[in-house]
């Protein structure tokens, strides 16, 4: 037994706007675009940092709903996600990329940081996101790593100390304290992306360094992304919560089908793919019932972020190597670009 199909009807809480807000660009008219206010500002912001530190926690408070992929485990933001947050006054494009990598183990590894890098050479500026409960250290790696050899001006930068939550005020401000001094941004803000804390003080920092200029996109949508992207993800999120140790990482979530079905339910196929068929037998479980959970969890939230019934049927199988395979990744979406499939 190799798939699942999951037919069962319900809803839970995961609050978001119609599919209509997940249309492509592609699908609307320039001139619906707002040029009228000469004050309006707009521009790209990249969020950087090593994994697990809040970037995906941040991103999703700062656009008003779920767009990235948040779990405890490090590294399961893959693709570089881009969110848009606008009101009338503003539209920031956020770039949330996958945590800077220390030891870049296959072929995957070096190609998120290739897009990490250039989300952020394109930014009009760049938050540097830190963990306040670990030791403060220096942030070099992370521009070096994200931005590279800089030759031209770099974008203005902003420290954020996520985590304040978690921390004691005297602490935390001694760690303030190390981070202005030690670390060459413009600024340094403590917040809590968990709990949306000092969210407002980083956008209106953002907006300060954005350019005057139009909108680049549609006021309602808040990502150019398909629709099908964001389901591969939500699938992708519930075998990081389900599963352990490396089952998380050899997979890859793909949308085989997605069927529009006026008189029934959406019909919407979806494929695991892992390296090994032990990790086949893993995510399958005894007589097909981990497999089963997770279809049924992800189900669940693809009809919240749809605000739709679906039908979901997922299969799993095994390309070994994936990872290490450039053409394969291209395919999967790993080469920068927005795969609408």
């Amino acid at each position: 037994m190799s798939s699942f199909s999951d037919g069962e009807s319900s809803l839970l809480s995961l609050s978001v706007k119609p599919d209509r807000n997940m249309a492509l660009l592609d699908d609307y008219e320039l001139e619906e675009l707002d040029y009228s206010d000469p004050n309006h500002r707009s521009g790209y912001v990249a969020v950087l940092g090593k994994p697990n530190v809040g970037k995906s926690t941040l991103s999703n408070q700062m656009i008003g709903q779920k767009l990235s992929i948040v779990t405890d485990k490090p590294q399961t933001t893959r693709h570089r996600v881009l969110g848009i947050c606008s009101t009338p006054e503003y539209q920031m494009v956020l770039y949330d990329t996958p945590g800077v990598i220390e030891k870049k183990m296959h072929m995957l590894d070096s190609m998120m940081m290739k897009n990490v890098r250039n989300a952020a050479v394109n930014a009009d500026c760049v938050l540097v996101l830190v963990d306040a409960c670990k030791v403060p250290d220096k942030i070099d790696e992370i521009l070096e790593e994200g931005l590279g050899d800089f030759s031209e001006k770099m974008p203005p930068i902003l420290l954020v100390l996520n985590k304040r939550d978690m921390i004691k005020p005297g602490e935390l401000a001694k760690k303030l304290e190390w981070y202005e001094k030690f670390t060459n941004v413009d600024e340094v803000i403590p917040v809590s992306a968990k709990y949306g804390q000092g969210v407002e003080d980083i956008k209106n920092w953002i907006l300060s360094k954005l350019p005057t200029g139009p909108a680049y996109y549609p006021k309602d949508i808040v990502s150019e992304h398909p629709e099908r992207f964001f389901v591969s993800e939500i699938v992708r999120e519930k075998i990081f919560i389900q599963y352990r140790k490396e089952i998380p990482y050899v997979c890859q979530v793909n949308v085989v089908s997605y069927k529009t079905r006026p008189t029934a339910k959406d019909f919407i196929q979806v494929e695991i793919v892992v390296e090994k068929n032990s990790q086949k037998i893993i995510l399958i479980g005894k007589d097909g019932k981990a497999l089963k959970v997770l279809a049924t969890a992800a189900r669940l939230d693809i009809e919240n972020f749809l605000q739709k019934k679906v039908y979901l049927e997922v299969e799993v199988k095994v390309k070994e190597n994936w990872r290490q395979d450039e053409g394969l990744l291209k395919y999967y979406g790993y080469g920068g670009q927005i795969k609408a499939l």
